[in-house]
Order: C-alpha cells, then sequence, then structure tokens
C-alpha cells in the first residue's frame, strides 16, 4: 500500500532507528515519532558514560545470543538478519565510524554519544519525519483500516500501523495489554549487590580481574566469572552484573537476599593453591604474610582476609601452621558474602520482562494478534548483559520492524 502512515511510540533508540528504516526501505511516507519527553534517544545520550556504547564486535549470531538471559532463541533468528557488523556498516556508511575495546565493547571514535544522537537527527532531517516531542499516547484503538491514537491533550490522531517501542515504561505496557497483548512481569536486570562485610571495608575502588562468582537459589545455580570491583555499598563489576541478569527474576523472588561465594583464584584447583602457598612458604618464610603474596589480587584486599582471620600483620609465613594454610585456601577460594539487596549500576536501567516473544512475529516483529501493530526494542521480553547488547537487540528489532511496515 503506498503512503501508509506509521505511528512510532516512543523516541528512543528503536524506535528511531525503526523510523528510519521505515523511511527509507518502503512506502512508508508518514511517519510520526511520538516522544513523551522534549529529547529524543535519552538513553543513547548517557549511555557508557556519555560515550554510547553502541554495540559489542561479537560477529557471530551464535555466540552473540549468549549474552541475553532473556530472550536469546528469539534473538538467533534475529541477528541473522541484522548483528553488529550491520551496525557497524550502518553507522560507516553515515561517516561515523566505530572503534573496539580491548573488552568488546564498541564506541563513535569520537567517544561521545553526540556523534550517534546527530547521525539520527540527520537522517530524520532527510527522510522527513515528524517528531511530535512532549506528545505521551494514552490510547489507542484498532479500527477496521487501523488505528486512532488520543494524546494527553486529548487529540486524536489517525495511522495505517502503529510500532510501540515505549522500552520499559510501564505506560507502554499498558497500550499493548489494551491490545490484547500478554505482558510478563517486568522485575530489575543488571544491578550491583549491596553488602556489608568486613572484608569489604575501607577497600572500596579495589578490583579484581579475574574472579568466579556464584549463588544458588533454588535448585538452580548461577555462575558468572570476570572482573569485580569493591563499591562502598559491595560488590560491582563486570561478573557480578552478569549474574544479576541472569538471576534477576530469582533474585527478586528471593527479595535480593542469597549467599554468595567467590573464587579469586580460579585458575588454580585446591590442589594447586595448596602446593602454591606451601612452596612460597618454604622460600620466604622469614618474611610477613602482609608484605607479599602468591596471588594475582590486590595487596589490599589479601590484607583484608587476614584481618578477617585475624592473622597478624606481623606473623611470618614460616610461622604459619598448616591449619593456616587451610583457611587462607578457604578464604581465597570460596568466601561466602551475605547479599541484602541491590543497587542500580551507574545510568542503566534493564528489565526483564515485557511483551510476550510467544505473541510476536520475529520475522517482522509484527504482532500475532492485532495486525499492522509492531513492536521494537525494550518493550519486549528480552534483556541483555552490559556491554551493548542491549542497543544490538535495540537495532535488530527496530530494523526488521521498521523493514516490514
Amino acid at each position: 500500500m503506498p503512503n501508509r502512515s506509521l505511528a512510532v511510540i516512543g523516541g528512543g533508540a528503536a524506535g528511531i532507528f525503526a523510523s528510519i528504516q521505515a523511511a527509507e526501505n518502503n512506502q512508508c511516507k508518514n511517519i510520526s515519532v511520538f516522544e513523551s519527553s522534549s529529547n529524543l534517544l535519552q538513553k543513547v545520550k548517557i549511555s557508557g558514560g556519555g560515550r554510547c556504547n553502541v554495540t559489542h564486535n561479537c560477529f557471530d549470531p551464535q555466540i552473540l545470543i549468549n549474552n541475553y538471559p532473556r530472550g536469546k532463541q528469539f534473538l538467533k533468528r534475529a541477528f541473522y538478519r541484522f548483528q553488529p557488523q550491520d551496525t557497524v556498516d550502518f553507522f560507516q556508511k553515515r561517516n561515523v565510524r566505530l572503534k573496539a575495546e580491548p573488552d568488546g565493547r564498541m564506541f563513535p571514535i569520537t567517544d561521545s554519544s553526540q556523534t550517534i544522537i546527530d547521525c539520527f537527527l540527520a537522517e530524520i532531517n532527510k527522510n522527513n519525519i515528524t517528531i511530535h516531542y512532549n506528545s505521551r499516547i494514552t490510547k489507542i484503538e484498532k479500527q477496521q483500516n487501523g488505528f486512532e491514537l488520543t494524546d494527553s491533550k486529548n487529540q486524536k490522531h489517525i495511522f495505517d500501523s502503529v510500532l510501540l517501542t515505549t522500552g520499559s515504561s510501564q505506560a507502554g505496557y499498558k497500550l499493548a495489554e489494551s491490545l490484547g497483548h500478554t505482558i510478563i512481569e517486568t522485575v530489575p536486570s543488571l544491578f550491583t549487590f549491596k553488602i556489608s562485610d568486613r572484608r569489604l571495608e575501607n577497600i572500596s575502588g579495589v578490583s579484581c580481574q579475574n574472579i568466579t562468582a556464584s549463588i544458588t537459589l533454588g535448585k538452580v545455580k548461577f555462575q558468572q566469572s570476570g572482573p569485580i570491583v569493591v563499591t562502598h555499598w559491595g560488590l560491582s563489576g563486570p561478573a557480578i552484573l552478569k549474574l544479576s541478569a541472569f538471576a534477576a527474576r530469582e533474585l527478586y523472588e528471593n527479595n535480593y537476599k542469597t549467599e554468595l561465594k567467590i573464587n579469586f583464584v580460579p585458575e588454580f584447583n585446591q590442589e594447586q593453591v595448596f602446593t602454591l602457598l606451601n612452596e612460597f612458604q618454604s622460600e620466604h618464610r622469614n618474611k610477613k604474610i602482609s608484605s607479599l603474596h602468591p596471588f594475582n589480587f590486590p595487596k589490599s584486599l589479601w590484607i583484608s582476609i587476614l584481618i578477617y582471620l585475624q592473622l597478624s600483620s606481623d606473623t611470618t609465613w614460616g610461622e604459619l601452621s598448616k591449619k593456616d594454610i587451610n583457611r587462607i585456601i578457604e578464604q581465597i577460594r570460596n568466601s561466602n558474602f551475605q547479599v541484602d539487596g541491590k543497587s542500580r549500576f551507574k545510568d542503566e536501567i534493564v528489565t526483564c520482562g515485557g511483551v510476550s516473544l510467544k505473541e510476536v512475529d520475529v520475522n517482522t516483529m509484527q504482532s500475532k494478534i492485532c495486525e499492522n501493530l509492531y513492536f521494537a526494542g525494550e518493550i519486549l521480553d528480552i534483556d541483555g548483559i552490559t556491554g551493548g547488547f542491549n542497543f544490538q537487540s535495540a537495532w535488530t528489532t527496530g530494523f526488521i520492524a521498521g523493514s516490514s511496515i
């Protein structure tokens, strides 16, 4: 149908990307984006500390999906349509170059989120996409040949198709429900752990580059590896954030209280650690245990563990008993911490839950319940870990929706 009209509800990453695709690839010439605030792309603006973590340099969909606690099978098919390499190509064609950091995160070479925003604004202007700022859609009614939208000023708008890209907004979920969709209960994902523990006192800012962390909730064990950071309120860092994401629903049901186990030396088994400590003890019998240790983690953490074990800093390695050695091994391989709550991670607000994926066609992002209704972005029951993965799912679902309308 030529000159179809499209209403995009939500001016975030998925909505803007989809509107550009709809304008460029189809006969959809009348496109309006309804944004409830006075600014577009607010998450893009603050992402990555203002640098915008656009995507991740993982270009194999089979591996890429492992970074999504929910929605991985749905996204597997979607990523074969549009994946991080396609994101890189999209921006490169518009003279925006991206760079990959050692951990795989990709940013514009300018290190400024404004570069990404300016690129999108240029595309909006080029494609004559209309933006309605401070315009909140409060009601959507399906009609025989389209949809009637009512905004907060009680103005009516008629469109052939509607794309919902309202992120984790409760208002967006209510609109989807009003059109017949099921909303999987939404709970926070991607957060840090509140822990009050003597071992973490006075070492805020200390980081370990390679640990293994695990929690068991019910009969399910969750485990992640990677860096951690000690904070004023407990523990953060990639390993903790990944753990929080994959166990998000179970942690919510447990009121964010659980026992966290940390292995600070996962590269060694227990026997290897015992051998290493004994050899170290033989070589440094007259050295104080507080002055040096054989492990690749910060000295301040080592001293904190010694204090926790009530081992005097003046004790020499030669004075340690076999029992002392075993107590040290237990602390560095199997430390238990009581998690008593959660804290938001920086400016990232990610939820699990949303529109049930069973009710959305992955090939088009069109509703299976309501014809000409589409979804993209975080309104869907999809969420990724930190590292550019949530933006990538927004670009992917936005591309498919925009290309299908």
